[in-house]
């Protein structure tokens, strides 16, 4: 799928590498999927089959490097990958611990694959870490560079909330405790994952800077406005899951449409649907044709970045009314910075997104009423919807755009290697460096 991370983490990677910066991006687990340029590099550490394998079987954790080597080939991976293997929390329990325990627990051999791969490679001034779920390789990092390392805050609470237990008690435990000790500074893509996290790590709030979310603004504009004598298309672009709150949209179209019927107006659907959520989808099919509305939905699929860019400035209005509160949302910021207004539940950062770019509306959370009677006033008046969808692109390029981003983040990177950021634990010669 086109995971929001990634394509935060490989944008800025490429901006920063268009500022003269030296940036060495390396997956782990999967090769790395973008729909833009891909910066990353053609290794992937701590190849998926590896992990999975070492995980469950000690004969693996000794096996010979040259059978490492092929396992962790990228095109093996992303074979295995495609047979939808599961990300499932509830399935993941033992394998997200022994991450987290590092070069203690059953995945040292993997820790010890990067070390290796490290001292090979030219030293960096800085390291970043894409999620606290990887936080047990800071130390290793830390010890064998001597430079600081950063963890970006990307929505890993999420993950960690749907762990069952005791894996969920034992996962937060082990993060809160390197959370204090191995990481200088933690970087939260918005002002909501800041307050959050700073509660949910223990770690004060001083410790995490908000660097904000930012797009490439110039290839999404350029959206053609619809006539009111053209359908009023609602899109929602975002992974197929409960979650997201597509149910809660194909709920609020219906109500949209009982009360309007005479509405030309359609549902458009996109994004990635994995395996385990096809039923999920053909029951919001299935609510949506009970609603006599199966002429006016469609599921496009995933999109790569030609048809995502048509998808969004083909749209009116853009709407993902997730069940949880979002720390991210990039979605939004690619619907507003291609003309479409949105209407979106008050909570998490799309709050803050909303109320800073003023290109949409918010309603209750969690309530398809309050959903459904914010698209029909975008419906009933496409002045407001074309205001509201004008101040999107504006607000994303006064707020939102990957070179504001970029800057942000370099300025955090100076902060640290100037030793204006450590954690309490790092001893002052290896601040100083």
């Amino acid at each position: 799928m086109y995971c929001g991370s990634c394509l935060r983490d490989n944008a800025l990677a490429a901006e920063l590498v268009a500022r003269g910066h030296d940036v060495t991006l390396v997956p782990l687990y999967t090769p790395l999927l973008t729909d833009e340029a891909n910066v990353t590099r053609s290794e992937v550490l701590f190849g998926g089959i590896n992990v999975y394998l070492q995980q469950h079987s000690a004969i693996f954790r000794k096996a010979p490097k040259f059978l490492d080597r092929l396992l962790d080939r990228p095109g093996i991976i992303r074979t295995f990958a495609d047979r939808a293997v599961s990300t499932d929390p509830k399935l993941l329990g033992d394998l997200t611990i022994s991450m987290l325990e590092g070069r203690d627990g059953a995945l040292r051999k993997e820790f010890s694959k990067l070390l290796d791969w490290v001292r090979a490679e030219p030293a960096p001034d800085i390291v970043n870490l894409p999620n606290s779920l990887l936080i047990a390789l800071a130390r290793p990092l830390r010890e064998a560079l001597g430079r600081p390392i950063c963890c970006t805050l990307s929505g890993e609470e999420l993950f960690l909330g749907n762990l069952l237990e005791p894996y969920r008690s034992k996962a937060l435990a082990l993060i809160r405790k390197q959370a204090a000790e191995e990481v200088a500074q933690f970087i939260a893509v918005s002002e909501y994952s800041a307050r959050f996290m700073a509660d949910y790590l223990g770690v004060p709030s001083e410790r995490i800077t908000v660097v904000p979310l930012g797009v490439n603004v110039d290839e999404l504009a350029g959206r053609t406005r619809s006539s009111t004598a053209d359908p009023f298309r609602i899109g929602y672009l975002a992974r197929v899951a409960p979650e997201k709150g597509l149910h809660v949209l194909a709920d609020a179209f219906a109500r949209f449409r009982r009360r309007q019927p005479s509405a030309n107006a359609r549902l458009d659907v996109a994004g990635y649907l994995a395996a385990a959520d096809k039923p999920y989808l053909a029951k919001v099919q299935d609510q949506v044709a009970r609603a006599g509305l199966s002429t006016d939905f469609a599921y496009h699929g995933v999109v790569d970045r030609a048809g995502k860019i048509a998808f969004l400035q083909g749209l009116d209005v853009l709407s993902v009314p997730a069940t949880y509160d979002e720390p991210k949302g990039l979605f939004l910021l690619e619907a507003l910075a291609s003309g479409a207004a949105v209407v979106q539940p008050r909570r998490g950062s799309f709050t803050e997104v909303v109320e800073k770019t003023g290109g949409g509306q918010l309603v209750t959370p969690d309530d398809p009423e309050a959903l459904a009677e914010g698209l029909a006033s975008l419906w009933r008046d496409r002045a407001l919807t074309a205001r509201l969808g004008q101040q999107g692109q504006e607000g994303v390029r006064a707020h939102y755009t990957i070179q504001q981003s970029a800057a942000r983040l370099v300025a955090t990177y100076d902060a640290v290697i100037a030793g204006q950021h450590q954690p309490a634990s790092v001893p002052p010669r290896a601040r100083a460096h």
